[in-house]
């Protein structure tokens, strides 16, 4: 029996992560057993588990997870490196004869695993001046210097992400080609047999499914999560306190916003990032949408029936 890769992808709050672990169960009752790879970028940080909706080990279903709480707040989650440490967790499941599924609504971080995807060079001295100038000068500076040296990959970027401006300035300071923060024009698999399910819920059930999300998150406690992930430096992070809901819970704490404008700003970006995700996955070469709840057997009845 040959190994599969699986990769469960759509939109935030569209229930990937229920239909990863039906599709492992399923696999596994059918003789090929399944284990689970995080593709969530936020998933990544140890004790960042409210605002990212992180399925907490007693709901795993006893299926195996990798690459979840991998990061302290204070490091960067960088695509490159997550790109080596995905492949490796996937090459070990394969090695114990076993399918990966790899879950999750980071499109860059998903594409650069099930793609050959190849990253330009870093330059430390540079980021650290880029990111340096991005703390003082917010991301609008940035990105208008980004549009104007490369306007197809500023339309690709998100105007808010700083740390996405600043790879792509680094690049092209380099005298390199950017990837675009795109996929390649044609998108080869890292691996063969690779079945690409793509997640869809219809907007006008998803937006208010968001918005109660994020309400549930604070009534959770996300702002206490963050006050404890400040005493672990969360301030001090790249990425970590940049991520929505966090960023806007931080604002919270130190005064700088309501809790209703911060609840209210998370709302806005989770949609605007659905919708982004959205166009970002629909770009993808040989998905197969399914909506959400859709049944885990019959997708493994579909993909046994193209073997």
């Amino acid at each position: 029996m040959s190994v599969r890769v699986w990769a469960v992808v759509g939109a935030t709050g569209t229930g990937k992560s229920a239909l990863s672990l039906d599709l492992a169960e399923v696999l596994d009752a059918r003789g090929r057993p399944a284990e689970i790879v995080n593709a969530d970028a936020m998933q990544l940080y140890r004790g960042m588990d409210i605002g990212t909706a992180k399925l907490p080990l007693a709901e795993r279903r006893g299926i195996p997870h990798h690459l979840l709480d991998v990061l302290d707040v204070t490091e960067e989650a960088a695509v490159a490196w997550y790109q080596e440490a995905a492949r490796a967790a996937i090459g070990g499941i394969h090695e114990r004869g076993k399918d990966a599924i790899l879950v999750g609504g980071s499109g860059l971080y998903v594409s650069s695993v099930i793609f050959d995807f190849r990253f330009p060079p870093h330059d430390d001295e540079l980021r650290a001046r880029l990111e340096a100038e991005l703390d003082r000068e917010g991301p609008g500076v940035l990105y208008a210097r980004l549009r104007s040296l490369d306007p197809d990959t500023a339309e690709r970027v998100d105007p808010r992400n700083g740390r996405r401006i600043v790879r792509a300035l680094e690049v092209l300071a380099q005298g390199e080609a950017t990837h675009g923060a795109a996929l390649p024009d044609e998108p080869v698999l890292w691996h063969p047999d690779t079945r690409i399910v793509g997640v869809h819920t219809d907007r006008e059930q998803l937006v208010p499914r968001l918005d109660r999300r994020v309400e549930r998150m604070w009534a959770d406690g996300l702002v206490d999560e963050v006050s404890r992930l400040r005493g672990e430096g969360l301030e001090r992070g790249v990425t970590a306190r940049r991520a929505i809901g966090y960023a806007q819970a931080l604002s919270q704490l130190t005064g700088e916003k309501a809790e209703d404008a911060a609840i209210g700003e998370t709302q806005a970006l989770t949609r605007r990032y659905a919708r982004r995700q959205v166009s970002w996955f629909k770009r993808y070469p040989g998905i197969e949408w399914v909506a959400t709840g859709a049944s885990a057997a019959e997708l493994a009845d579909r993909a046994g029936a193209l073997d």
